[in-house]
Formats: C-alpha cells, structure tokens, sequence
C-alpha cells in the first residue's frame, strides 16, 4: 500500500484528494497538512511514500517545504500538484528536490498513476512544462565527464525506469545502480533524478516529448 501525504492550504482539494485516493485499493492517505511547516514536521515523523505538495502555502511555500523534507530524508519522494503553470516555479521546484511536477487540471486517472509512478522512483511531469524546463535548466559548456556504464544508467533514468527495473537491465545489483546515480548526481550538479533526466534531454540523451 502506497503511503501519502497530502500538502494543500485549501480544506476542499484536500478531501477531494483524499476521496480520490481511498478509492483505489493501493493508495491510502497516510496524513494531511495544511502549510509548508506542518508538512515538513509529519514527513520527518512518519516518512510517507509520496507527498503530494501544493507550491502556494501560507508560511514557507511548497518549494521551501520541499528542500527541507529532502534534506531529512534524500529519499523522500515530493510529487508537486499545483495550478501554477509558471516554468520558473516548476524549475524551483525541481531544484528543490522534486520528483515531479503536475497541474491540478490533469484527469484523475493519471494523477493516480503518476502517484504510483513516483513511488516506484519514476519522475511525471507535466509535458507543457516539460520542455519549458529542458530549455531552461543551465549546462556547463563543458560537457560532464561520464563513464559508459554511467550513461547507460542516466539513459535508463531518463526513460523513467525505476532502480530496479535499471539493475535488470544492465544485469547489476540495486545497490549498484544507487552507487551509480550517486556518483552521477555529483557529476552533474543535480540533486535528483527529474534534475539529471533534464539534463540528459538537454544534452540529447533522449527526446522530450
């Protein structure tokens, strides 16, 4: 069962996410949280599989919520769904540590499956934003040095795989996989996989749709 935190200002979005959500018999709400510090506080605590966090939040605003629940727990997983189409609040977001980024408008039966698909370590985005993001993520004019094995697995990352469908691809260990996003990340100056799968489309690793 698929653990989620549910991060909105609005007492409406909230239960009708909610609604949405114990409808299904692989999701469950694990929390609600009204602003960005009551998140912060329940994600340290009880480590949902997947927060769904709104970007407009009284106090600290969704980006800020999310840089400091992924600075506890780099293995958090913050799924932004706001009704923001901003690029540059989206581009925040992903900075922050983001998985994803999806508009509120997006049909129920996706947002469900992007849920799923974040916990499985995937990144959705929004594809009108999608491209906006490519375009604007900054790239050294030198291009970051990685080995072969290294840009097999950031292919397969940009391709949306998730570690362990990575480590039966290349026929590795999951650790291994981890061990080699780590040194990835580092290489690259992202801090997450939505980062790296950017630049790699930036760099022509594989096409935005």
């Amino acid at each position: 069962m698929i653990q989620i935190l549910i991060v909105d200002d609005f007492p409406t979005v909230r239960q009708g996410l909610r609604n949405l959500i114990e409808a299904t018999d692989d999701l469950a709400v694990l929390a609600e949280a009204k602003d960005g510090e009551e998140a912060v506080v329940i994600a340290c605590a009880r480590r949902p599989d997947v927060i769904l966090m709104d970007l407009s939040l009284p106090g600290i605003n969704g980006s800020e919520a999310t840089r400091r629940i992924v600075a506890n727990d780099p293995l958090a997983i913050v799924l932004i769904l706001t009704a923001h189409s901003e690029h540059r609040r989206a581009l925040e977001a992903i900075r922050a540590g983001a998985h994803g980024y999806l508009r509120k408008d997006i049909a129920p039966a996706l947002l469900l499956d992007s849920i799923r698909a974040a916990a499985r370590g995937e990144s959705p985005l929004d594809a009108r934003s999608a491209r906006a993001l490519v375009n604007e993520i900054a790239v050294n004019n030198e291009t970051p040095s990685l080995t072969n094995r290294e840009r097999q697995v950031l292919e397969l990352v940009a391709a949306g795989l998730a570690n362990k469908q990575i480590a039966a691809s290349l026929d590795m260990r999951e650790k291994t996989v981890k061990n080699h996003l780590t040194r990835i990340f580092s290489t690259l100056g992202v801090s997450g996989r939505t980062q790296a799968a950017m630049w790699a489309a930036q760099n022509g690793l594989f096409d935005v749709g």
